[in-house]
């Protein structure tokens, strides 16, 4: 991959015509400058290469995974920094390859021949390797000597093409204030910008490639300049999910000795896992001589994917499904089409998210696992990804969407949405608030993984939750959900939570005039436990009538009730369909200028509670 070069097997064949005369020289397309079997970040990356507007390229992502490094059958696989060296750069006179624990070095895979014929030019340009500095300042000011006197060489038979790979960059050049700036970060930060700014490096061979696996780590100057060509290296798609587990299964020639799958089946049950921790699960079924089977493979999965997202993100494996959601009638069919859908495979005609909100104990958290448990894909909660350290919140939430991004499809459960995600306002945190946003919402919008990702905000305070997540291509369907309405509502909730809870529960046992109480569903789960407790403590596993009867008078529920009524209000407004509202709510909302009484009650216990 050389500039003003055409690969052999790409030159024109005699009998092409030539063009008329006064026309531009043809040029090769950037697609056929490099093998076709090279993966799409490295095709990407010979493309802005060969545009020659810059010189400075930062790869990103899942730079620590494995990569296939030739095209043979099986092949063999390496580092990204390999596959740089031996294939991006595999014909170039000089590579170099710095990270903070090892130095500089040459770079040539396993190729000693090629290291030898290295040596040479090296050596000349700036000593030999045994005599190169340790300090990464000293380094810096090292190559840029190469560099200028590769440019100044009079001859052009003797420039060479150079190449320099730094990996691990976010520890050479890491984010940080503006104020820290003035010793040798600032040194180092006008080194690199420099080069990459500058017209007499982008005209020769030169090629400056950091490496960093949280692009908000590396110092945003750099990240943020026009002259500097950023490239995410994805999670690995099925086919090379496939291609690996081909070749590390058939090592020893016998094809299909280490799982219970077809190589398809096996790429498809290991989305969201990277290529190294597809090694791990192979490799553990070698060593232990047990074949992979679905259990294993399930238990494995879940642990090497929250290692992934640096355990910011928790399974949920919920046992029961929407069959088990009691009320709010209205919403649960809303949410059974949509799992009918998702399993037709119609991703096109599903949501790309939804809000669902209601008072405190009303069974937000409930529904969206019930959910999960219907459309039978992963679901996961995040965990707080918040960080008191400069830039690595916002690194927490670029790895937590790469993972979930090579999962899908996926139910991703954020619960206490409002205080979870923030909202555009810096808030005395160096604006970590407002790109943390910025980063939620343009993933929630990306229409590319409608029915792959699944949001699903839970909140009693939808008004806190700023209206750029709330609009129609994010979190669009507003589902609103309420204590139950009616006595044979609350009953029959009785009875789930008693199953819930192996309580078992007969409703006829229980006391009248339940429905008056305003209990939610977290109310009489606690009275359930109530009432078991009370069994269990008289040495009974039934529970009786006058367990029940005992639990419903000893429970005192909340005595929030300006902060209930206004949670209610809230999401009766935030609502997106009539159909989700329970028949008392309809029916007063028919009335006119109804919604703006509403707005105005929120308004007045607003000013109750805080007076």
């Amino acid at each position: 991959m050389v500039k003003g070069t055409t690969p052999p097997d790409q030159a024109a064949p005699a009998s092409t015509p030539t063009p008329p005369p006064g026309s531009p020289p043809a040029v090769p397309a950037y697609d056929d400058l490099v093998p076709k079997w090279y993966p799409g970040w490295a095709r990407e990356f010979a493309q802005q290469y060969f545009a020659g507007t810059t010189c400075v390229f930062v790869l990103h992502g899942n730079v620590n995974d494995v990569v296939k490094q030739d095209d043979g059958t099986p092949g063999a696989y390496g580092s990204v920094p390999d596959f740089l060296a031996t294939q991006l750069f595999g014909s170039w006179d000089i590579v170099l390859i710095h990270d903070l624990s090892y130095g500089l070095r040459m770079a040539a895979g396993t190729d000693r021949e090629r290291l030898r014929k290295m040596f040479g030019p090296v050596s000349e340009r700036i000593g030999e390797p045994k005599l190169w500095p340790k300090d990464p300042d000293a380094i810096l000011a090292l190559l840029d000597q190469l560099f200028q006197k590769n440019i100044l060489e009079d001859d052009p038979a003797r420039r060479v093409n150079v190449a320099v790979i730094f990996d691990h960059a976010q520890f050479l050049m890491p984010t940080t204030d503006l104020s820290q700036l003035a010793g040798s970060q600032g040194t180092r930060l006008v080194r690199f910008l420099s080069w990459a700014q500058s017209p007499y490096i982008k005209r020769s061979n030169i090629a400056i490639c950091m490496l960093c696996d949280r692009l908000s780590e590396l110092n945003e100057r750099l990240v943020g300049s026009p002259q500097v060509a950023t490239i995410e290296v994805p999670m690995p798609d099925a086919a090379a999910r496939k291609g690996f587990a081909t070749w590390f299964d058939n090592r020893d020639g016998r094809l299909g000795n280490l799982t219970d799958f077809t190589p398809d089946q096996l790429a498809e049950l290991t989305s969201g896992l990277s290529l190294v921790s597809l090694e791990r699960l192979l490799a553990r079924a070698e060593k232990s001589g047990a074949r992979l089977d679905a259990g294993s493979l399930k238990a494995l999965k879940k642990g090497l994917i929250e290692r992934q997202a640096r355990g910011l993100v928790e399974f949920v494996e919920p046992p029961h499904t929407l069959d088990d959601f009691v009320g709010n009638d209205g919403v649960r069919q809303r949410l059974v089409d949509d799992a009918s859908l998702l399993a037709k495979g119609r991703l096109d005609a599903t949501a790309m998210g939804y809000l669902i909100c209601g008072p405190v104990g009303t069974g937000k958290t409930y529904l969206a696992e019930c959910f999960a448990g219907s459309v039978g894909v992963p679901c996961v909660k995040l965990k707080n990804f918040r960080s008191k350290y400069v830039g690595e919140t916002e690194g927490n939430l670029e790895q937590l969407l790469g993972v979930l991004r090579a999962m899908g499809p996926v139910v991703v459960v954020i619960d206490e949405a409002d205080a979870a995600l923030g909202n555009r306002e810096s808030g005395g945190d160096s604006g970590t608030s407002g790109r943390v946003f910025s980063m939620i919402a343009s993933q929630m919008g990306d229409t590319r993984y409608r029915g792959k990702l699944i949001w699903m905000l839970l909140t009693s305070r939808p008004d806190l939750l700023p209206i750029d997540l709330k609009r129609q291509g994010r979190a669009e369907v507003h589902l609103p959900l309420f204590n139950p309405r009616d006595e044979e509502e609350v009953r029959y909730m009785f009875k789930v939570m008693g199953r819930k809870n192996r309580a078992p529960i007969n409703p006829d046992l229980l006391p009248g005039g339940l429905a008056s109480r305003g209990l939610s569903g977290a109310d009489i789960e606690s009275i359930v436990l109530i009432a078991k407790r009370g069994a269990l403590i008289a040495n009974r596993e039934e529970i009786t009538g006058e367990d029940l009867k005992a639990a419903v008078e000893e429970f005192v529920p909340s005595a929030q009730g300006l902060e209930k009524e206004k949670q209610e209000l809230a999401a009766v407004l935030e609502c997106t369909s009539m159909s989700y509202l329970p028949g008392d709510w309809r029916e007063r909302l028919k009335r006119p200028d109804e919604r703006a009484r509403l707005q105005e009650r929120v308004a007045e216990i607003k000013r109750l509670i805080e007076d």
